[in-house]
């Protein structure tokens, strides 16, 4: 009897263990193979069928679409290029150029995946919108406040997440450095 109820006992905790350790990284969205270049991260393999079962359970279960690995790649910033979490308080500024892409867009997002809803109606820009400087690079401001040029507002929301869809582009599975698909840099200063 103390050996079935000694085996019972480890069979739940056991389950309780696996299936709490897969709920976290299915919740936090935990994927592997992470490419991270400055503070954008992306997973090349989230549109082909060399997905890891992890990223397919996440896919799977927030209803989300991926770009198809011929189609382009989506890159993710939650931080900085110092590693510092975006505050919504906080002004951050994206300057630089995008690896080649014949379209790209950036929007923002909640950490739950929704748009930031604002009285600008302002959501992100594409590539086709943006106000460049004359070399072709450009700068976005994202701050809760207007300023000039462009601006995405934070709408007062404590985090955030951009996005940084890049279509028919070169980056993808072989992209492994900056050097490879130079991304624009991302900088905060908080008042």
């Amino acid at each position: 009897m103390r050996l079935l109820l000694g085996a019972l006992f480890a069979l739940v905790v056991g389950a309780a263990i696996g299936l709490g350790t897969t709920y976290y990284a299915l919740s936090r969205s935990t994927a592997f193979g992470a490419v991270t270049l400055g503070g954008w991260t992306f997973w090349p393999k989230t549109g082909t069928p060399d997905i890891d079962p992890y990223a397919r359970a996440s896919i799977a279960r927030s209803g989300e679409l991926p770009i198809g690995s011929g189609d382009g790649v989506a890159l993710y910033a939650r931080v900085d290029d110092r590693g510092r979490v975006f505050d919504g308080s906080c002004e951050v500024t994206i300057s630089g150029t995008t690896p080649p892409a014949r379209f790209w867009t950036l929007t923002l997002y909640d950490p739950n995946g929704e748009i930031v809803a604002n009285s600008a109606n302002r959501y992100g820009f594409t590539s086709q919108e943006i106000m460049r400087h004359a070399d072709g690079s450009f700068e976005i401001t994202i701050a809760p406040r207007a300023r000039p040029g462009n601006w995405l507002p934070t709408a007062g929301v404590e985090r955030y997440v951009l996005v940084l869809r890049l279509y028919d582009t070169p980056v993808g599975v072989a992209t492994r450095a900056g050097r490879e698909a130079p991304m624009p840099s991302i900088s905060e200063v908080c008042p």
